[in-house]
């Protein structure tokens, strides 16, 4: 592995998406009191798969919940809790993403997880929220062997920090845009507020970076094009999907909050989704604020200044989805290989199209 291919984040890189400043952190952890942990499960080549949870830590004071939205882009999917989401506009749990078929254990295993804190001890209703992506192609699916402790694990050791990118958690077995897919995330700052996602991508189309498209099967001298690197037919996921996390702390009601899942679903396309028939493709967009869900914040943001923070969230969206990818690397599984994407062809790719300086003014930042 080159220096250049080692895995970065697409800001190591040089390649910026929109006029807004990041978060510190550059993460979905950058919206306070949000945190999140990852279990990875890894036998190679038949297991790559895992658990990655998204935990406000304002739902574990007294049992409350949190104003939430949801967009459905494509609904081929199995999004446990959707339907109470989209009736009561809120979330009571924290938000864990997996793999398809262990998404109905890991509801599970989250239903204990909450039932054991505090302010729940006379719960009798609850609503789970897990989403997840089909990595089939790389992890023996029907093993199903998320467990309770692997879920309990995630959502323990979910932390404030730079969380893991690339073939942890939720993305250690998912593919995309033809290239090896994971878990990416990315935020941005935008009037006194602060965006973040959190991506889980496996999705199909191509891949497609500030506007350049960059496809696995190349010219034969570029990494993509040589023998053994992936094919659009050969390397594609197993069921075509992409879960989008949004938290801000801006004080949004659930419609609002819809608004702002519908554009991050938008996102994909500037990265190159096509958006097919078998994909599932959703967005959750959660608010901190202090806010109880159906009741209009204080100090709430007008529907006509909304503007700012949907291009926040596009540009924050394309970024974690660049992430996921960027931080990627070769995997082989169960029943293929997945090729990183190739840093060195992206960027050279960027600087004939002109979007980046040539190598021989800046390079890439290391």
């Amino acid at each position: 592995m080159t220096d250049n291919q080692r895995p970065r984040r697409v800001r190591e890189l040089g390649i910026l998406v929109g006029p807004f400043a990041t978060g510190p952190l550059n993460a979905i952890t950058d919206v306070p009191g949000v945190r999140v942990g990852h279990t990875t499960i890894v036998d190679p080549p038949r297991l790559h798969t895992g658990v990655t949870a998204i935990v406000p830590d304002a739902l574990g004071d007294g049992g409350r919940s949190l104003p939430c939205g949801l967009f459905v882009g494509n609904g081929f999917g199995k999004l446990v809790g959707a339907t109470q989401v989209a009736e009561l506009g809120e979330i009571e749990t924290p938000i864990l993403l997996t793999a398809t078929l262990s998404a109905f254990r890991a509801a599970d295993a989250l239903v204990t997880h909450v039932l054991a804190g505090p302010g729940h001890e006379e719960t009798r209703t609850l609503n789970p929220v897990v989403g997840e992506t089909n990595d089939g192609r790389l992890s023996d699916i029907r093993a199903r062997p998320v467990t309770e402790a692997h879920v309990l694990a995630a959502l323990d050791g979910a932390a404030p920090g730079l969380p893991g990118e690339g073939c942890v958690g939720a993305g250690t077995g998912t593919i995309a845009l033809g290239f090896k897919g994971g878990i990416g995330t990315s935020s941005r700052l935008v009037d006194g507020r602060t965006v973040g996602v959190l991506v889980q991508s496996n999705f199909s189309g191509t891949l497609t970076v500030r506007g350049v498209p960059i496809r696995p099967v190349d010219d034969g001298a570029s990494p993509a094009g040589a023998a053994g690197a992936p094919t659009n037919a050969t390397n594609q996921p197993e069921g075509n999907s992409c879960m989008i996390v949004v938290a801000t702390d801006a004080p949004l009601d659930a419609r609002q909050l819809g608004r702002v899942a519908r554009r991050a679903v938008f996102a994909m396309a500037r990265v190159g989704s096509d958006f097919t028939g078998g994909s599932g493709d959703y967005a959750l967009a959660f608010s901190t604020s202090a806010a109880a869900p159906g009741v209009a914040p204080s100090g709430s943001v007008a529907d006509g200044d909304l503007d700012p923070l949907f291009a926040a969230t596009m540009d924050a969206t394309e970024e974690a989805l660049l992430n996921s990818l960027f931080t990627a690397t070769t995997t082989v599984g169960h029943r293929g290989t997945a090729t990183a994407v190739p840093h060195d062809l992206v960027l050279g790719r960027l600087r004939s199209a002109g979007v980046l300086p040539q190598a021989s003014t800046t390079g890439p930042v290391s």
